[in-house]
C-alpha cells in the first residue's frame, strides 16, 4: 500500500519538544510522506522544515492545506488550539491525529468526531501509555489469565492522570461504571509550572472507582512529588502486576502457597548501528513475550514505539477502512473518567454514574476560561481561532490543576 501523505501543524518550540519527537519517528515510517509542515514561529519551522527535510513550509494551515493536499493531518498545537485546528482540517476533507487529552471538553471532543464521521475520516489519538511495550505485556498477561480474577487495582500519576486511567482500563479490559473523587488546592512550596510561570498551590485528586467486571481501583494524584511517581497495580486472584510502565516492571505469581517473582526482561539488537529494543519478556511456563514490529525500522524507544503505533494505527484505518486502534471511543472513556472524579468531588462528595449523561459544571469551568483567555469558542468561532497564541499550560490548569 502507498504512504499516506501527512503534514504537521506544531512543529515544538526547541529541539528535544515532544513534537520533535514525533516527527523523527514519521520519518522512520515507510508508509508516511511527511509532505508539510506549519507552525506560527519562523524559526521553529525553518529548525524543524531542516531538520527533517520537509520543503513545504506554512504559517497559514488553510492555505498549508488547499495547497499540499495532504490525506491526513497531525495536530500537534497546545491542548488549547486542538480543537480549532483538527475541526478545520476534518472540514477541508484530511483525516486526523491529534495530541492527548481527548479535547478540552467531551463536547469539543464531540464536535471533532461528528465533523470526521460527516465526511467519512478516520481520527486517531494520541494516547501513548498503553502502547508502552510493557503496558502491552501486561495486557498478554491479564489475557493469559496468570492473574487469574481481576479484583483490585491501585493508581498513582502525578500530572496529566487520564494517561494512568488509560493504562488501568486497557489492562483490566472493561469499563468503570461508577466513582468517588476527592480534590482539594493545597499551597506548596514555590515552583514553576508547566507553562514557564511561578506557582505555590496544587491539586490533590483521590478517587475510588468501581469497574464492571467487580474490579475496584483506587487512585491518587499527590499535590507534590512522593515515593511513588507513575506507578500502578493490577491485582487478581493468581497475583498482581506492578510499575508504571517505564523500568520498574514486575509478576507476581501465588504459586503452591508461595509468590513467585517474574521480573520484566528486555532484550535488545543491534541494528543500523543503534541499540534497539526487540521484546519484552516474563519467563513463566510458557513465557509471555512482547515483540517490538517496528524494530527494523530502528525504532528503539519505548515511548517511540508507542508513537509509532499511533501512526500505523491511523494508517492502517484510513487504506483499510477500519477503525483506529485506540480512536474517539477510548480517548473520550478515559477523558471522561476523569471529569467524573472531579465532578464528584465537587460539595457533597457523591457517587457519579459513568457514562456521565450531560456536560458538567467542570467542563463549564474550561470553556469560560478558554473563552475568556482567546475570544471565542473553538466550534462555532473556529477559524477566528486559528490565528491565536496558545500557551503550554491549558485552561484546564487554571480551572482545575490539570495539564
Amino acid at each position: 500500500m502507498k504512504p499516506l501523505r501527512l503534514a504537521v501543524v506544531g512543529v515544538g518550540s526547541e529541539e528535544g519538544a515532544r513534537a520533535r519527537h514525533y516527527l523523527a519517528t514519521i520519518k522512520r515510517m515507510e508508509n508516511y510522506d511527511l509532505c508539510a509542515l506549519c507552525d506560527h514561529s519562523p524559526d521553529a519551522l525553518n529548525a524543524a522544515g531542516d531538520r527533517f527535510e520537509v520543503r513545504a513550509r506554512y504559517s497559514d494551515f488553510e492555505q498549508m492545506i488547499r495547497e499540499e493536499r495532504p490525506e491526513a493531518v497531525f495536530v500537534l498545537v497546545p491542548t488549547d488550539g486542538q480543537t480549532a485546528y483538527a475541526l478545520t482540517a476534518a472540514r477541508m476533507g484530511t483525516h486526523l491525529i491529534t495530541e492527548i487529552p481527548y479535547a478540552l471538553t467531551l463536547r469539543l471532543g464531540d464536535g471533532i468526531g461528528q465533523a470526521c464521521r460527516e465526511r467519512g475520516l478516520k481520527w486517531e489519538i494520541a494516547e501513548n501509555v498503553w502502547l508502552w511495550p510493557r503496558e502491552r505485556l501486561k495486557r498478554k498477561i491479564v489475557e493469559s489469565g496468570l492473574l487469574g480474577e481481576i479484583n483490585h487495582a491501585r493508581l498513582w500519576y502525578p500530572c496529566g492522570a487520564y494517561h494512568g486511567f488509560n493504562a488501568i482500563r486497557m489492562i483490566l479490559g472493561c469499563e468503570p461504571k461508577r466513582c468517588l473523587g476527592y480534590a482539594q488546592s493545597l499551597t506548596v512550596p514555590a515552583y514553576t509550572n508547566y507553562g514557564g510561570q511561578p506557582e505555590t498551590t496544587k491539586w490533590w485528586e483521590s478517587g475510588t472507582i468501581e469497574f464492571e467486571n467487580g474490579a475496584v481501583c483506587l487512585y491518587e494524584l499527590a499535590p507534590a512529588p512522593g515515593a511513588k511517581d507513575r506507578y500502578w497495580e493490577v491485582e487478581g486472584t493468581g497475583g498482581y502486576l506492578a510499575g508504571g510502565g517505564i523500568f520498574d516492571d514486575v509478576l507476581v505469581r501465588y504459586e503452591n502457597g508461595r509468590q513467585v517473582t517474574y521480573p520484566f526482561i528486555e532484550t535488545h539488537e543491534e541494528i543500523g548501528g543503534e541499540s534497539v529494543l526487540a521484546s519484552v519478556k516474563v519467563e513463566t511456563d510458557p513465557p509471555q513475550v512482547w515483540e517490538n514490529p517496528f524494530k527494523n525500522a530502528g525504532v528503539a524507544q519505548f515511548d517511540d514505539i508507542a508513537k509509532a503505533s499511533i501512526l500505523q494505527s491511523l494508517y492502517r484505518a484510513v487504506r483499510e477502512n477500519i477503525e483506529p486502534a485506540y480512536g474517539q471511543p477510548n480517548a473520550r472513556r478515559d477523558m471522561e473518567l476523569w471529569i467524573a472524579l472531579r465532578e464528584s468531588a465537587r460539595p457533597g462528595n457523591t457517587w457519579t454514574d459513568l457514562p456521565l449523561s450531560e456536560e458538567t459544571g467542570l467542563e463549564r469551568q474550561f470553556e469560560c476560561e478558554y473563552r475568556l483567555r482567546y475570544g471565542g469558542d473553538p466550534v462555532e468561532d473556529t477559524r477566528k481561532l486559528l490565528s491565536a497564541r496558545y500557551n503550554r499550560l491549558s485552561a484546564m490548569w487554571t480551572a482545575a490543576g490539570w495539564l
